[in-house]
C-alpha cells in the first residue's frame, strides 16, 4: 500500500511541475519574451493548455468571475499541496 501512496505523491508532483511550467510560459508569453509565431513555443504551449485545461475548466466552474484574473492555477496548486499534506500525515493508516 505504501508504494501506490509514494506512485500517487510523484503523479502530484509531476502535476504540480507541469501547472507551474504552465504559470511561468503564460508570463513569457504575455511579456512578449516569448512568441506563439515560434512553433516550439507554440506547441509545447500547446501541449501544457492541453494537459491543465481540464483541471482549469472544473475549477473556474466554482470561482467567481474576477476579470482578467485567473485563480484556477493558485486554487489547483494549493489542491495539489493540501491532498500532499493529507497523504503523508495518514501514511500510518495506509501502511
Amino acid at each position: 500500500m505504501l508504494s501506490l501512496i509514494q506512485i500517487f505523491l510523484l503523479i502530484l508532483s509531476v502535476v504540480q511541475f507541469i501547472i507551474i511550467a504552465h504559470i511561468i510560459l503564460s508570463w513569457l508569453i504575455n511579456f512578449n519574451v516569448l512568441s506563439l509565431r515560434s512553433p516550439i513555443v507554440a506547441s509545447i504551449w500547446d501541449g501544457l493548455n492541453r494537459l491543465v485545461e481540464p483541471i482549469y475548466t472544473r475549477i473556474r466552474q466554482f470561482l467567481p468571475d474576477l476579470g482578467g484574473i485567473d485563480l484556477a492555477p493558485l486554487v489547483a496548486l494549493i489542491a495539489i499541496y493540501a491532498i500532499r499534506i493529507i497523504l503523508i500525515n495518514n501514511i500510518g493508516v495506509f501502511v
